[in-house]
């Protein structure tokens, strides 16, 4: 079982000079993704802000909040009767023990 965590985010709330140009000429933008306490209206789980440096931290300067998102999980399929049919045939050469 894995998780996915989907986001979306507001493009227009990120501060121009919060997105940072690389050598490859490729734009970049720092964010954190923190869990929500519980699910809000749309059951969204978690919400992504932009990260902080140390000297914003320490001056408790408010987060800039840029989007939400929500976990995802899935589930293995339970077995069927036809799935145990298809599953491969083994030997008691095949046991680890």
């Amino acid at each position: 079982m894995s998780d996915l965590i989907n986001v979306s985010i507001c493009v227009t709330d990120i501060p121009k000079e919060r997105i940072k140009q690389a050598n490859n000429g490729k734009k970049y933008i720092d964010v954190c993704v923190s869990e929500l306490r519980k699910p809000d209206a749309y059951e969204n789980t978690h919400c992504v802000f932009m990260r902080q440096s140390k000297e914003e931290r320490e001056a408790k300067k408010d987060r800039i909040f840029i989007g939400k998102g929500k976990a995802v999980q899935f589930k293995a399929a339970p077995n069927t009767p036809d799935s145990v049919e298809q599953m491969p045939p083994t030997s008691p050469d095949d046991l680890p023990f």
